[in-house]
């Protein structure tokens, strides 16, 4: 493992966290050469999740630092290499959470390269030459192509950004349990009204189901119901409201990261119902077993998703016109933005501005 190899000639600048304060500062580093599989993208913009505040600030104890973060990143390509097939010059293309695999074991070779033990991230990661990854936080990036997606031209850039990350979090887990394209409609619930829960609203809606936003805040429901085309709402904490949607839902995704109980919540289940979990709360989460056996109910776990379902995912964006809501900084702001997502202070996706092309 080292910072860099010989082949890091590349001069770039980006902005990285240093020590657990997790304070973001402007830092100069090296790429590498654009390589024969390779993509030199000139980033555009940036989305911060939540995740780059864990990392930055070491919550989970892996943090090599310098860290430059960033996995939700859209660009241009400016350089091809020799072997690379489907991408040229000019296009637009976004990288999300992955930079490499070992593009052999099953999950590989069956584009879920996600799950692949030897997966290494966009950032934080150990690269194929051994050098740390470093993300999107910085003017330009080389990739290599089998882990870059083509951006639809109709969408936005900024816009588009999070769905590398939050996009493809809470797609995977609809298309597995056949709510992509499915021709029945199913009652869907989605767990808090975040900047996961929000893009799942929309996909399930473009997608032809009733949804049910459940969250702590009543003060949501006008969002979720006028602005986002939510179906019904309702509040978790209302113990009448709970009882009232007993055994009402097909499936539900969960995107809340903070600590709370899973019980009630299935209790929302259908019996055959299922659960599937996104969010990643610092404690483990609280399954009491009576509403799994009295229900014969699942709860699963999803993460991310492969290249060809991310591929797959932009492309159905696309045809739907789905994008991220989105508030866009200038890198001298991403401290006062990562203070205000601890705060979730945000509607409902920062966006750095990287090549300064915005006018907000």
């Amino acid at each position: 493992m080292a910072q860099t190899t010989p082949n890091h000639t590349q001069t770039v600048s980006g902005w990285a966290a240093h020590d657990t304060s997790g304070k973001i500062t402007p830092y100069i580093f090296k790429r590498r050469e654009n390589g024969v599989n390779d993509v030199t993208i000139e980033i555009l913009y940036c989305g911060i999740c939540h995740t780059d505040l864990h990392q930055v600030r070491n919550d989970w104890g892996i943090t090599m630092y310098p860290i430059v973060p960033g996995h939700e990143i859209t660009g241009l390509i400016t350089k091809v290499g020799s072997n690379v097939k489907g991408f040229k010059v000019g296009d637009k293309v976004g990288v999300g959470c992955l930079a490499a695999s070992c593009l052999d074991c099953e999950f590989c070779n069956s584009s879920q390269e996600n799950y692949c033990d030897q997966v290494q991230f966009t950032y934080n990661g150990i690269f194929w030459d051994g050098s740390i990854t470093y993300g999107g936080y910085s003017k330009m990036l080389v990739a290599d192509h089998r882990y870059v997606v083509h951006i639809p031209e109709n969408l936005a850039m900024d816009a588009a950004a999070p769905l590398l990350c939050a996009g493809i979090t809470v797609f995977c887990p609809m298309k597995d349990n056949n709510l992509v394209g499915g021709a029945m409609r199913k009652k869907v619930g989605i767990v808090g009204l975040g900047g996961l829960g929000h893009v799942a609203v929309k996909f399930a809606k473009a997608f032809g189901h009733h949804v049910t936003v459940i969250s702590t805040s009543p003060s949501k429901q006008n969002e979720a119901k006028a602005r986002l085309g939510a179906d019904d709402f309702i509040v978790s904490t209302d113990d009448q409201q709970m009882q009232q949607a007993r055994r009402s839902l097909d499936f539900i995704l969960d995107t809340v990261s903070a600590n709370h109980s899973l019980g009630p919540i299935l209790e929302l289940l259908k019996v055959n119902g299922t659960l599937v979990f996104v969010g990643a709360p610092e404690k483990p989460i609280e399954l009491p077993s009576f509403p799994l056996i009295f229900g014969k109910r699942v709860v699963k776990g999803s993460m991310i998703g492969g290249m060809r379902e991310t591929q797959e995912m932009m492309d159905i964006c696309g045809k739907h016109n789905i994008t991220c809501d989105i508030e866009v900084i200038r890198p001298d702001n991403i401290n006062e933005a990562m203070d205000r997502l601890v705060r979730n202070d945000v509607r409902y996706r920062f966006v750095i501005d990287i090549a300064g092309n915005s006018s907000n």
